[in-house]
Parts: C-alpha cells; sequence; structure tokens
C-alpha cells in the first residue's frame, strides 16, 4: 500500500467529518468545503499551514510524537484512529521495506496446543482465535457449532471477512449485516496500518475491492476501529436469534493473534439458546462418531 496517499486519504477523510461548530470555530459563510479547511486544522494543532499541507500531502515522515498528538486533538480522533496515525508515521520512517521488522508467522494450530486445550475449557460460549488477516485459526466446540453458518458442509478454513461480503449466508446470519461491515473494514484497515507491508492483508483487501462494491467503498471511508468488547446480534439456523456480549484479548505470545470469546447473559434466552447449542453439537459430534465406528466396522 502507498503510504503517502494512506496518510493524505486518511487526514482529508477526517478532516471532512469535522464541521467548524464542533471544533469551536465561527462558521462563516461561502465554504467550500464541507469540513474544516487545511488551515482551520493547522490553526487548532498549533502548526504552520505549511507544515500541516505538507503532511496531508503524505510527507509525515519525521514528525514528531507532539505534532502527532496535537493533530488528533484538532481532528477529534478516537483513540484507535489516533493509533492508526501513529502507525502511518511509523511507516513512513524511510526505513526499506526489506529491513523493516516483520510479524513472524505463526505457528500452525497443530503445533499448540495449549491453545486448543484454553479454547476447549471454555464452555459456556462460543470461543475463536483469529489473526489479522480475519483467518480463523482455532475455535471450542461451541465455536464450531456458532460459526457453522460460515464453515458450512465442507468443513473450510473460515475467513471473517470473506464471509462477510462474499458468502451470502452472511446476512442471515448477521441480522445487523451493514454495521458488521462497516466494523469488519474499519478492524482491517486498522491492521493494515499496524503492518502496511504485510502481503496477506494486501491480497485480501485486493480480492474483496475485487468482488464486493460495498467493500470497496467502505474501504475508501478509511474508517478504523478496533474490536475491544460490546454486544453483537446473530441468528443461528438452529436456535434462532442470540444477543451475546463479546470480549478480545490479545495473545502477547502470538503477535497478530487474538482470542475473541462470547458469553449470554446468565439466565436470559440468549443464555438457553447457547445451551441448545451446546447441546446439538454435542449430539453431532456423537453422529458422527457413531458414524465412523460404524465405517471402521
Amino acid at each position: 500500500m502507498d503510504n503517502r496517499s494512506e496518510v493524505r486519504d486518511f487526514l482529508m477523510s477526517r478532516r471532512a467529518k469535522l464541521t467548524p461548530k464542533d471544533a469551536g470555530l465561527p462558521t462563516g459563510v461561502n465554504r467550500r468545503v464541507a469540513g474544516l479547511r487545511r488551515a482551520e486544522v493547522a490553526v487548532l494543532a498549533g502548526i504552520s499551514v505549511e507544515y500541516y499541507s505538507r503532511i496531508e500531502r503524505g510527507d509525515i515522515a519525521g514528525a514528531s510524537a507532539s505534532v502527532l498528538d496535537a493533530l488528533s486533538q484538532a481532528l477529534k480522533l478516537d483513540r484507535t484512529e489516533h493509533a492508526h496515525l501513529l502507525d502511518l508515521a511509523r511507516a513512513a520512517d524511510g526505513i526499506p521495506a526489506a529491513r523493516r521488522p516483520r510479524r513472524r508467522p505463526n505457528k500452525p494450530v497443530d503445533s499448540r496446543p495449549a491453545m486448543q486445550w484454553m479454547l476447549e475449557a471454555i464452555t459456556g460460549g462460543p470461543a475463536i482465535v483469529r489473526n489479522a488477516h480475519q483467518d480463523v485459526v482455532a475455535m471450542n466446540a461451541l465455536g464450531r457449532a456458532f460459526y457453522a453458518p460460515a464453515i458450512g458442509d465442507g468443513g473450510r478454513p473460515v475467513n471473517l471477512a470473506r464471509f462477510q461480503f462474499l458468502d451470502p449466508a452472511s446476512r442471515d446470519f448477521y441480522p445487523d449485516w451493514e454495521l458488521f461491515a462497516d466494523m469488519c473494514v474499519a478492524i482491517i484497515r486498522a491492521e493494515a496500518g499496524r503492518d502496511p507491508h504485510d502481503r496477506s492483508i494486501q491480497d485480501l483487501v485486493g480480492e474483496l475491492s475485487t468482488r464486493s462494491e460495498l467493500f470497496r467503498r467502505l474501504w475508501g471511508a478509511h474508517d478504523v476501529r478496533t474490536h475491544g468488547a460490546g454486544t453483537k446480534r446473530f441468528n443461528h439456523p438452529v436456535v434462532g436469534e442470540v444477543t451475546l456480549a463479546f470480549q478480545e484479548l490479545a495473545l502477547t505470545d502470538e503477535p497478530g493473534l487474538v482470542m475473541l470469546v462470547y458469553t449470554a447473559e446468565p439466565g436470559s434466552a440468549s443464555a438457553d439458546r447457547l445451551d441448545l447449542l451446546a447441546s446439538w453439537a454435542r449430539t453431532a459430534a456423537e453422529d458422527v462418531e457413531n458414524s465412523s465406528d460404524v465405517a471402521r466396522s
């Protein structure tokens, strides 16, 4: 990805979202831009118009932490947007791509049995581990049952972004499909900012941009976010609609991997439906095991 254009488009998109009123500036008349002017951002950040214009053109290399902090405050960036700006600045440090430190490749799941043990120890809710490319690399038993619409009959590997934008089943699985689409793209955008030379992310973005007009449009908005915590609604084909709380946890021993755990409010209808899904998953697993025993006998 071209870092200069990423910086330019990100700053311009944030500037366009702010009105003078939002920034505590006089509204004035005959404004030719919907958001703030470059000069207004420069004044709010306490830097010259020339310097800000240079930064917005993509010349961000060497910008000090204090300047980046001031720009974040002027543009009212949230914590994730501020971190994204810092990532873009670090990527412009002039170090050749071949010498940049890389995320070390994640080991295959089979070589991390403790991770699978940890996931299987979580029995009250779906739990998965995903990488920066939105690939689900491990899940517990309830996670496999929960994500059955994404896994499909063939047991194919799950990429949450491809499922979101390329599989029609996602529109049934996610009642708030548009919200999930926005979230998915913004998370990938933040990941791309952390490691702009990650070829796998570039390939994923290229594929989805080619195959999904909506992804292409959302990618152009330059919104970023982290998953963190919150609640989501799902419509599972076996148990119906559930509302689940989620928490995302970074796995410090495996940079780039995060664990996502879903839970239901105790005593709620969603908790009852998760219990039903767990029972269904156990029955399905027993049926498969019995079929295998018959085939071997």
